[in-house]
């Protein structure tokens, strides 16, 4: 029987067998060497990072007990937001500022800044003292939500166009509540000018429990030019004279109005240099290679991203802005102006934008110490903060505030501009819940009349777009 002429297979000749095992072995040495050589590089690239890094301890926490209410600042969780990073091929991870006790991230602001008082001696609590301060609402809620847990009063001044979810939440917290109308830092009845005027006056104002005495406020000197302080205490009291123990233990006793000043207090910056910061490298085990955060007086941005630089030089700290704010075009342009602030163009007078906590048009003391470590900036309009917002509730059930979304908005513009898509790590700032915003960034009936569409195809538009590098 003769089989076919293309059945017939001619087998190579033994040496040219032999030559081709050969090459196949060296291939496979080859390849199993260059993979050797990178993970050995990718060691010691670790162990640079590691060497400034503190390995966190092993924590039982199950029956962790803290003391009050401040005991619960801080130490948030950083969880990984799946959709997008598993759409961007990176990992994008949020600082879930959203469960400290105040709800916000600005706990940690509150509790350092009334800290840093009471160190210095310039507040003692259940002496009947009171803080003031000028805020459109979650510093506010902060302040109001510590100084009951530590013995204070607390005035917070806040533009009338905030939402209304933050103004009850104070009044349940106790605090005295002043609406005004928002204006401009120069307007002396701007709602921080106006905190500031009410602590300067708060010696001056009769005492509800003696209604005929009547005493002239004195300010006590403090080390800084914002920081105000005033006291009730007696002009012979009040002055710089040498006192008597019994004299000092009075002084210190009387009541007195505090400024914290948010905006140019650098206690603000402090909070996050010596917590954020270090908790996110903590919980990254130092493995950070972007941080992005939104700005309102700047100290996020400022103390956490100098405390990343600080450790791993390489980091890329980027801003999230929203529309009417002019940090933007500071960073990109060194000049403090939005084509939005032209006259006749605007909704409200502060910021022209429905995301409250983030955005200003004006350089605060806080936001100065953030400008030598921002590396890049990025624009976020009311329609992407307010799509991501919803996208974020459907593929993932994070139901969070507006300066949140826009952080969010700004990590896939990030991402996309550096062509990111290996598993690089970027972090941000989830500053707070979308239970402070029913009235207005979680309204849709509000945002239909302000113009601004509800559509989460915009960030899958975003997601879509191709990488720029």
């Amino acid at each position: 029987m003769h089989l076919p002429r293309f059945v017939l297979i001619k087998l190579p000749s033994k040496a040219t067998q032999r030559y081709l095992l050969y090459g196949v072995l060296i291939g496979l040495a080859v390849s199993l060497t260059t993979t050797s050589v990178l993970d050995y590089f990718k060691q010691r690239k670790r162990k640079r990072v590691d060497i400034d890094f503190e390995p966190r301890p092993i924590e039982l926490r199950s029956d962790e007990v803290v003391d009050g209410v401040t005991g619960l600042i801080g130490n948030t969780p950083l969880v990984r937001i799946k959709s997008l990073s598993d759409a961007l091929g990176v990992e994008v991870l949020g600082k879930a500022e959203f469960m400290n006790p105040g709800g916000s991230v600005k706990d940690r602001v509150a509790l350092r800044m009334i800290e840093d008082a009471e160190e210095r001696g310039l507040l003692h609590p259940h002496t009947g003292s009171r803080i003031f301060e000028g805020t459109v609402g979650s510093t506010g809620i902060s302040i109001a939500t510590i100084a009951r847990a530590k013995g204070y009063e607390a005035t917070i001044i806040m533009p009338d166009d905030v939402a209304e979810e933050k103004v009850k939440a104070l009044l349940a917290l106790g605090a005295h509540v002043e609406r005004v109308r928002p204006a401009s830092i120069v307007d002396k009845k701007q709602f921080v000018n106006l905190a500031r005027e009410r602590a300067k006056a708060f010696g001056s104002e009769p005492d509800p429990a003696h209604p005929s005495e009547h005493h002239r406020g004195h300010l006590i000197p403090t080390a800084s030019s914002s920081v105000l302080v005033t006291t009730t205490a007696d002009e012979a009291l009040a002055d710089n004279a040498l006192k008597s123990p019994k004299e000092e233990r009075e002084f210190a006793m009387k009541p007195r109005g505090f400024f914290a000043d948010q905006f140019e207090n650098r206690s603000n910056y402090y909070a996050h240099y010596d917590g954020t910061g270090p908790e996110i490298w903590r919980q990254t085990s130092g493995w950070v290679d972007a941080f992005v955060s939104g700005a309102g007086t700047g100290g996020t941005i400022a103390g956490t991203g100098q405390y990343l630089k600080s450790k791993k030089r390489d980091i890329i700290v980027a801003l999230a802005d929203p529309e009417g704010s002019g940090l933007y075009n500071k960073v990109k342009y060194g000049v403090m102006f939005d084509r939005k602030e032209a006259e006749g163009t605007k909704r409200r007078h502060q910021v022209d934008t429905v995301v409250e906590g983030i955005g200003i048009n004006r350089l605060t003391h806080n936001f100065e110490l953030a400008l030598p470590i921002i590396d890049d900036a990025f624009r976020v309009t009311d329609a992407e903060a307010v799509a991501m917002s919803r996208y974020l509730v459907h593929h993932d059930g994070l139901f969070l505030g507006s300066s949140s979304a826009c952080n969010l908005v700004t990590c896939i513009k990030l991402v996309k501009k550096l062509g990111w898509n290996n598993g690089q790590r970027i972090v941000t700032i989830l500053c707070d819940s979308g239970t402070r915003h029913y009235s207005k960034f979680w309204n849709d009936d509000y945002l239909a009349k302000a113009n601004i569409p509800v559509d989460m195809s915009i960030i899958d538009k975003l997601l879509a777009e191709p990488l720029q590098s």
